[in-house]
């Protein structure tokens, strides 16, 4: 078997190459050349799987080891008999972790507490959902707009100018989608951001184009009082030097980066393949997954709840490395700038997610126990 693969995908010879032979390349260069006598081809989010990519090919399988699929056609590789994989959710937890540690910054550069405010999350699918449920569990009042998701008992659906009117923390969380009834390109334009109370925080880690990036500069620049993070952006690799220093906190594209959320993409992915070709799947990643380089933290009775919580989340992952970074690119000539957005995402520093530390806490308050737990963090005596 001939598998050509993204060569970002992690542990991708530690999983695959047991299967076959294992050609590894550049995501964004992959071309109809290189699937010449492949079998399958794995990918992430920077490769356009389409017709013109798969057409003549000897493809069987297509996986994609992330949770969206706006970069594939399915229906291409439907007419074309060529099964298709994707990894939902896969990232949906280091999404939560990126949102929340957005806000815990914010949060202490302003003085208030994240905990406090009304969030509204737009589009509860895979990473909404687990956003939503986390916030509830941690008592911040949340409500969500999606009108392709199931209206259950417990969750608050509103509309999206109702959300828009009441939430202090708007997240974005829908696919792109144009052609169909409830298309996201360009869902928050400038009349939706005009509508946002002063001191609203808009974060978009799901899809550059959902947000309207020339408006959202154009209010910024006329002085709304609003704060953007944003981790996708319109036309990447490329990033609009302006909006980057008009935004509060700016990323590569990494919100879903945690390595256990790309190694879980690429055990869903392996265990598809094998099933496509009737293979057994021998490989499981835990096993060979790294041990994290901080495994414990300990806490005396006197801390507190935020204190503790803001401690832990920033001994994992500090989103404010992220920012930095970015914003170092800028400083190089423009040619060099979607060469080093690729760059930055493809040499990402190992980022572990909350459930990988181990907490000891058992002296500490209820409340602090609680909101670590909430989080996520593994609580040991």
């Amino acid at each position: 078997m001939k598998i050509v693969a993204d060569e970002n995908i992690p542990l991708l010879h530690e999983t695959f190459s047991g299967l076959g032979e294992v050609v590894a390349l550049p995501g964004r260069s992959i071309s109809p050349d290189d699937l010449v006598g492949a079998d399958a081809l794995l990918v992430r989010s920077v490769t356009k799987v389409n017709a013109s990519l798969v057409t003549g090919s000897s493809l069987k399988f297509v996986g994609s080891c992330t949770a969206g699929v706006d970069h594939v056609d399915g229906d291409a590789l439907a007419e074309l008999g060529i099964s298709f994989a994707n990894a939902p959710g896969c990232n949906a937890r280091s999404v939560v972790e990126y949102v929340i540690s957005a806000l815990d910054v914010l949060a202490e550069r302003d003085g208030f507490r994240w905990q406090d405010r009304t969030v509204g999350i737009i589009g509860k699918g895979q990473v909404g959902g687990r956003l939503y449920g986390t916030l509830a569990g941690l008592d911040v009042q949340v409500m969500a707009n999606d009108p392709l998701c199931e209206q259950v008992e417990g969750v608050q659906f509103v509309e999206l100018e109702e959300l828009i009117q009441r939430c202090d923390v708007i997240a974005v969380h829908t696919p792109l989608t144009k052609n169909c009834d409830f298309p996201s390109h360009h869902l928050i334009g400038e009349a939706e951001l005009d509508a946002m109370k002063p001191g609203t925080i808009l974060i978009n880690a799901g899809r550059g184009p959902v947000v309207d990036n020339r408006a959202l500069l154009k209010v910024l620049k006329a002085g709304k009082n609003l704060s953007a993070v944003l981790d996708v952006w319109e036309h990447e690799p490329e990033v609009d030097p302006e909006l980057l220093a008009w935004v509060d906190i700016g990323t590569p594209h990494i919100a879903g980066y945690s390595l256990d959320g790309k190694v879980t993409g690429t055990e869903m992915v392996y265990q598809s393949l094998c099933q496509t070709f009737g293979l057994p799947a021998r490989v499981r990643l835990g096993a060979i997954t790294p041990i994290p380089v901080l495994r414990k933290m300990i806490f005396t009775e006197d801390v507190t709840a935020d204190q503790a919580a803001r401690l832990a989340m920033r001994a994992i992952y500090d989103i404010r490395r992220d920012d930095a970074r970015l914003r170092q690119s800028m400083k190089l000539p423009e040619v060099e700038r979607a060469v080093a957005f690729d760059v930055m995402r493809k040499n990402y520093a190992e980022r572990r997610e909350f459930g990988t530390l181990r907490v000891r806490a058992g002296r500490c308050t209820e409340a602090v126990r609680n909101t670590l737990s909430g989080l996520g963090l593994q609580l040991v005596d």
